[in-house]
């Protein structure tokens, strides 16, 4: 599905739904930073939310099935609430549009599953919004691997520390730790060494005693066993008081390949107390710049007539295994991925 050639005039339209703070920073994108892309409408349930959202003079609204058939209207980014993901995604697919919509799908395999479906059927461009794969040390460290340059993967670590856990009313809907959070570290194993054949999750409340009664942890070690014999393992916590905190690491049969950039500056400041550098204090900053490539990559092919990635099969293999990790989690033993396996 080609939508014509870059350049302002033939700039595809997009419709944002969902005027959260994803929402709103995908549309500022849209709105003049993501070169062949135009944002034309936003749509939420609270129409000040989306006003507030509708930047370049775009259109607001809160009548999605109007948005939809505003032939004005090429492609959506769908940034909302992800228990409306998966109806989201199959309305704008049966309106012909491409679509790129932030993980995951759905919290369960049926109803992804079902989606993404609706999706093949419309036969409409599709990309899942894994948006590790577009950080710049992240994206190193996978070309590196996938070149060979250190051999066979051995094992695969990564760790990813929020500074706070989230509010009781997000838990209560967000499908647990693993499925909500831990699903980027599994993608990003899954795009480094490979798929995950079973999986073993030790998980603990340390930090927030109201987790404990919607069945979550918020600190978590999970071990991988990739089908190529490797072997991973993905630590992740809800508590880092100096702020967000991310890395990963491959261990090759060459040698090793590593990404940890995490201060907001590369400054150290050295005096009589000691020695300093600042942090990124949450993931938006983070991954400010993997957020904008994401979408242009996204933009970039559907110019092209070319299939974005990660794309379906990337949604629900990584979903299979965050769902594994839910279950290894509630039974306490390790758990095959293939037991999802419709």
């Amino acid at each position: 599905m080609s939508l014509g050639k870059a350049g302002s005039e033939a700039a595809i339209g997009f419709l944002v739904i969902g005027a959260g703070r994803m929402g709103k920073l995908h549309a500022r994108h849209l709105a003049g930073a993501v070169d062949g892309a135009r944002l034309v409408r936003v749509v939420d349930a609270d129409g000040a939310a989306a006003a507030r959202a509708a930047y370049g003079g775009a259109e607001s609204g809160t009548d999605l099935a109007a948005a939809l058939a505003d032939p004005v209207v090429q492609a959506v980014v769908i940034a909302s609430p992800t228990t409306l993901h998966a109806e989201h995604l199959m309305a704008a697919a049966r309106a012909g549009k491409a679509i790129f919509c932030e993980k995951p799908v759905a919290q369960d395999l049926a109803s992804t599953a079902e989606a993404l479906a609706v999706v093949a059927d419309a036969g409409v461009p599709f990309q899942i919004g894994f948006n590790r794969r577009y950080d710049p040390g992240f994206a190193e460290v996978a070309r590196a691997v996938h070149a060979g340059e250190l051999g066979r993967v051995e094992m695969f670590r990564s760790q990813s520390s929020d500074p706070t856990p989230p509010p009781e009313g997000y838990v209560a809907t967000s499908g647990g730790i693993y499925v909500d959070s831990v699903i980027h570290d599994i993608d990003m194993a899954r795009f480094v060494a490979g798929e995950v054949t079973r999986v073993t999750a030790l998980g603990r409340v340390l930090v927030a005693p109201y987790l404990e009664k919607h069945g979550d942890v918020d600190t978590s070690i999970l071990t991988l066993e990739f089908a190529s014999g490797a072997i991973g393992v993905l630590q992740n916590t809800r508590r880092t008081a100096y702020g967000y905190d991310l890395r990963v690491e491959v261990h090759c049969e060459r040698g090793k390949v590593v990404s940890e950039a995490e201060r907001a500056t590369n400054v150290w400041r050295y005096g009589e107390g000691g020695i300093r550098g600042d942090y990124v204090y949450y993931f938006l900053e983070r991954f400010r710049d993997a957020y904008l490539v994401e979408v242009q990559a996204f933009v970039s092919a559907l110019l092209a007539g070319e299939r974005p990635t990660p794309g379906p099969e990337d949604a629900i293999e990584s979903l299979r295994v965050a769902v594994a990790a839910r279950a290894s989690l509630g039974r306490g033993e390790p758990v095959h991925v293939a037991e999802n396996r419709e």
